[in-house]
């Protein structure tokens, strides 16, 4: 029986471990660079206004809330047909 008292885990229980690496790749840098340079320019980065950069396009951007911006699913993300169980109706 996994331990209730460390709150949510992810399925490797790796994930800070897996994020800290893939962020010193060139990929990484370049996707915090960019995001940075975005909420530069649409003045939110660093004044604590919970807003986020939403990419609209490419090269194209707006503020959003932070929360409502990073629930949404990624772009391109893909699932299996048929994975997991049928819920609701």
């Amino acid at each position: 029986m996994a331990n209730t008292k460390s709150g949510a885990r992810y399925a490797n229980g790796n994930r800070k471990a897996q994020q800290k690496a893939y962020n010193k790749t060139a990929k990484g840098k370049e996707l915090r660079a960019s995001a940075n340079k975005a909420n530069r320019e649409l003045g939110t980065y660093g004044n604590r206004d919970g807003k986020d950069a939403s990419h609209t396009g490419p090269n194209r951007a707006k503020t959003e809330n932070a929360s409502t911006n990073r629930a949404r699913p990624r772009k391109g993300k893909r699932y299996a047909p048929g994975s997991g169980s049928k819920v609701g109706g």
